[in-house]
């Protein structure tokens, strides 16, 4: 596993700060794995999901800073989004 992977699990984890979520999203970061957030916590894993984020290992970053939208990101073509779309907007509530 990446050092990117390993950063950006314990950075969602962080910002889920111990509650649950109750759906399940996967990020893919370009070139470096991914990433499910589930019921069961965060972890570097690549299984199925009702929803799956791509971008590149910045964006994730930016968006994880607070320093891009999310909704932007994907407006302008830097995140893509495969499956969901009301998780992928519930993932950006939790997230915020």
């Amino acid at each position: 596993m990446s050092d990117i992977i390993t950063k950006a699990v314990e950075a969602l984890s962080a910002k889920l700060d111990g509650t649950s979520y109750d759906g399940s999203a996967k990020f893919v970061l370009e070139g470096e794995g991914s990433i499910v957030i589930d019921s069961d916590g965060v972890r570097a894993a690549d299984d199925a999901t009702n929803v799956t984020l791509t971008a590149s290992a910045e964006t994730f970053q930016g968006i994880l800073d607070g320093d891009i939208n999310p909704t932007s990101a994907f407006m302008t073509g830097k995140l893509s989004l495969d499956g969901d779309m009301g998780e992928a907007m519930k993932l950006a509530g939790v997230l915020a």
